[in-house]
């Protein structure tokens, strides 16, 4: 049985981790070495390659956090969960929901969509 909601940490973990070991250490953890995201703006492939997605977006959004919108669910080897990206104090412009793959218990692919992003982000 797979525990949607330790996925959904450990990603949403990620996105947040702002030293370089902290990324390394969640992507050995939770995600596979050949391992793939996409979503309408960018894609990446392996852990340097999500690494580098996950550093772009902190270097754009310095002062926002992702936090989990509702709860994780899931079935078989896929998990659902929606996001937001914003400042600590306030509701995050950004919001998206992204579909996992899993294999052997860690992430194998993440295709994200975005459901809302203001325009000029």
């Amino acid at each position: 049985m797979t525990d949607t909601a330790a996925i959904a940490d450990g990603y949403i973990a990620l996105w947040n981790a702002r030293e370089t070991a902290q990324r390394r250490t969640l992507l050995g953890v939770h995600w596979r070495t050949d391992a793939s995201y996409v979503d309408p703006l960018m894609r990446g492939d392996g852990h340097d390659g999500i690494e580098a997605l996950v550093e772009g977006v902190q270097q754009r959004f310095p002062d926002f956090r992702f936090r989990l919108l509702g709860a994780a669910d899931g079935h078989g080897n896929y998990v659902r969960f929606s996001w937001t990206l914003g400042p600590d104090s306030a509701d995050g412009p950004i919001q998206g929901t992204d579909f996992v793959e899993l294999a052997d218990g860690r992430i194998r692919r993440v295709t994200g969509f975005l459901d809302r992003v203001p325009e000029g982000a």
